[in-house]
């Protein structure tokens, strides 16, 4: 059993039998009363956030999760599947367990896959990827790149927004995590 000292952001804890994933934590120690740890976790099944308080000190019960590199294959109707890159296993992931990680996933690309207990929990994304456009409207004579955006279709069939003199087939670089435009690549 470990304490809430323990706590640390991307830990997982078992609460009554389910799963969450802590995003945030803060220890506080108020000048009156007990110091206590204050988090905002989310149910791993369900997706649902909850901001809980535990005391300082108390027991708390960590699930071991077991995070492996992997490679990205294809997607089979509404799964998706990854190979492990040490053993070469071939493993399929439901379309809900990736959730919006899906925009981001081009075949080949690698992604860190959580499990526990055999069952995987979640998968983690790269900060950013190189991915190119494959439609956008035609940019205008004069179009600069503080002038505003306009929506952009990658590869994975997402849709983002750039700036005005970026053309189809140009090579972006995008934030994984709220899809924003960080940057053209140059070859």
């Amino acid at each position: 059993m470990a304490t809430t000292n323990d706590i640390k952001n991307g830990s997982v804890l078992r609460l009554d039998g389910q799963l969450w994933a802590v995003l945030e934590f803060q220890h506080v120690k108020p000048g009156k009363g007990g110091a206590f740890v204050r988090t905002k976790i989310r149910n791993i099944t369900s997706g649902k956030l909850v901001d809980k308080t535990f005391n300082a000190g108390m027991k708390i019960e960590m699930a071991i999760v077991d995070k492996s590199d992997m490679q990205y294959l294809y997607q089979d109707g509404e799964d998706y599947v990854f190979m492990d890159l040490t053993t070469y296993d071939q493993i399929t992931i439901p379309a809900a367990t990736v959730g919006d990680a899906k925009n981001f996933l081009l075949e080949n690309g690698t992604a860190t896959v959580a499990t526990n207990d055999g069952t995987v929990l979640y998968i983690e994304l790269p900060a950013s990827i190189t991915t190119v456009i494959t439609y956008t409207e035609p940019g205008l004579q004069g179009d600069r790149s503080s002038a505003g955006t306009k929506s952009a279709t990658i590869e994975t069939g997402y849709e983002i927004q750039v700036p005005l003199f970026l053309e189809q087939g140009t090579k972006v670089k995008v934030d994984t995590r709220d899809g924003s435009y960080l940057g053209r690549v140059n070859d």
